[in-house]
């Protein structure tokens, strides 16, 4: 006999549904400052991620692509979200990461 569904399913509580905030916690790539994608200043952020890469014994990739992936994926999982201020803020984030690594 086919098993059917009971009012027992439950849906994902709210922390579960939004797992990209656990990723920024508690990335295994990057140990990251408390809070660094809500600073107002792009080039602090961009100096955060870059030490944070080039510190990290963990990461996969260089030290570039695993900053500008995490901001990239924090930018991303975001989306519509984002306000405009801060949505700008990030992007300049990107700019001053790549005059960082030389990139620019």
């Amino acid at each position: 006999m086919p098993r059917v569904k009971t009012a027992h399913h439950q849906r994902a509580s709210r922390s579960d549904k939004y797992w990209s905030a656990e990723v920024t916690r508690s990335s295994d790539a990057l140990d990251l400052q408390d809070r660094v994608f809500t600073w107002r200043d792009p080039k602090r952020i961009a100096r955060s991620l870059k030490s944070s890469a080039e510190a990290s014994e963990r990461r996969k990739a260089g030290p570039y692509q695993a900053a500008m992936s995490m901001l990239n994926l924090y930018i991303n999982r975001a989306g519509k979200n984002l306000s405009q201020d801060r949505r700008r803020v990030l992007d300049q984030a990107k700019i001053e990461l790549r005059c960082l690594f030389g990139r620019s």
